[in-house]
């Protein structure tokens, strides 16, 4: 991991070049990615096909209901059992969301009613092929239920035909009866224009790699797509003098083993911690499958910042605006309230992001990353809906408005703005 210290006048200069260096190796799969929306656009399941054949080694786009079965049928009943707790504790939080319509009335009886309306049809990306996401599916279509969309499709890539068992056990579990054994761009560009054999939605939602990032910013405005960027996984963590290095290496690795593109980010006022912890990530990479790809993650991506003083540490720490932000600091109450940037935030030592990872605790894990916390959420029920407004006016309204409409839409030089409200004032 790069070390860095804030006293240094570089600092800042080499603390931008980190993170835009990053962002680029994010974004450059656009070019790629714009050629495969465009084929599948063109050519549909055919091109579709093609590319699952190219990248999964997969020949089924639709599943059959017998291969769903047998697949879950196969599942361990303790993995059962942990996504029944997690299904549970996200409704239980999910379900705090829920959004209520607006009245508004003035004493002219000119009425605005602000109401909440489910999406018609959402896909719901879960990553796949040779990894496993169960905790994804559970994490975009819990909002989605308690939303009340009419139809929630799920869009997992399989590995040679074959889709995850707890994958589709926790699809079962959300009723979601629709599912597509596709990914990658690909599979975005399906859903976002429809194929003969796929029915196109109004909006997807859920995590992806770089090439899923970057196809969902693609087909944006023919479909609709998170408020943030749903790219590779993030971490930052602030500890100080009492932290446990084995636990802060422990969770810098856990972020690292998502994805060679994640960035894992150390800060700290003490510095016999953090070469604690660059022991204990040498230590523990030698402990995990996934090594090679955390030591690359951390390798490229990883930054180790020296800084001394909090105010210091605050002012990184909005500046980066993390996925996910982990305080192990003893006092972390006196950063929390100044620290306005970040998707996640986990407080204290037993706090940590694995933990939410799975949705145990009932959080939402689908959050904004590539600094888009300054600007967006995490998933929530509020992007399963969208909201309209009801105008109701009154005689009287119209008459007690009308003329500063009138003014107003003279000065913009809108006449017939102004003449249509005239009209209305008119005695018949």
């Amino acid at each position: 991991m790069k070390l860095l210290l804030c006293s240094e006048k570089r600092f800042n200069k080499d603390l931008n070049n980190l993170l835009i260096r990053r962002k680029k190796k994010v974004d450059s799969n656009s070019v790629s990615v714009s050629s495969i929306v465009k084929d599948v656009q063109k050519n549909g399941d055919k091109a579709v096909l093609k590319y699952e054949k190219k990248f999964n080694k997969n020949k089924i786009i639709i599943p059959s209901k017998r291969q769903i079965s047998k697949s879950i049928s196969s599942l361990d009943n303790k993995v059962k059992k942990a996504i029944d707790l997690a299904f549970n504790r996200i409704m239980k939080f999910h379900n705090l969301q829920k959004l209520r319509n607006i009245t508004f009335q003035d004493k002219m009886k000119n009425k605005i009613d602000y109401k909440y309306l489910p999406i018609d049809s959402v896909g719901i990306y879960v990553p796949g092929s040779s990894a496993s996401y169960p905790s994804s599916v559970l994490m975009a279509a819990i909002p989605g239920i308690v939303a009340k969309v009419k139809r929630l499709v799920m869009i997992n890539p399989a590995f040679k035909g074959k889709q995850n068992p707890a994958v589709l056990y926790a699809a079962k579990k959300c009723k979601i009866k629709e599912i597509y054994s596709i990914g990658g761009p690909s599979a975005i560009a399906a859903f976002a224009y429809g194929t003969k054999k796929i029915k196109k939605v109004d909006k997807i939602v859920g995590p992806g790699n770089a090439y899923v990032a970057a196809a969902k910013k693609e087909c944006f405005g023919e479909v609709g797509i998170e408020s943030g960027i749903i790219g590779p996984s993030e971490i930052l963590i602030i500890c100080d003098k009492f932290s446990n290095p084995k636990w802060i290496a422990s969770d810098l690795i856990s972020q690292a083993e998502h994805d060679i593109l994640a960035q894992c980010i150390l800060i700290s006022k003490d510095k016999k911690i953090i070469k604690n912890v660059q022991l204990e990530i040498s230590k523990q990479l030698k402990e995990i499958p996934r090594a090679s790809i955390a030591k690359k993650s951390l390798s490229n991506n990883g930054i180790i910042i020296y800084a001394n003083s909090d105010k210091k540490i605050i002012e990184i720490c909005n500046k980066i605006g993390p996925e996910h932000l982990q305080i192990f600091n003893k006092n972390y109450k006196s950063l929390i309230s100044k620290i306005k940037n970040a998707s996640s935030i986990c407080l204290g030592k037993y706090a940590l992001m694995s933990m939410t990872d799975y949705g145990v605790p009932g959080s939402n894990h689908i959050l904004p990353t590539n600094t888009s916390s300054r600007y967006s959420s995490g998933l929530s029920v509020h992007d399963f809906v969208k909201k309209v407004s009801y105008i109701k006016l009154s005689k009287k309204g119209i008459e007690r408005l009308g003329p500063s409409v009138i003014t107003l839409a003279n000065y913009e030089k809108l006449v017939a703005h102004a003449q249509s409200v005239k009209k209305r004032m008119e005695k018949n």
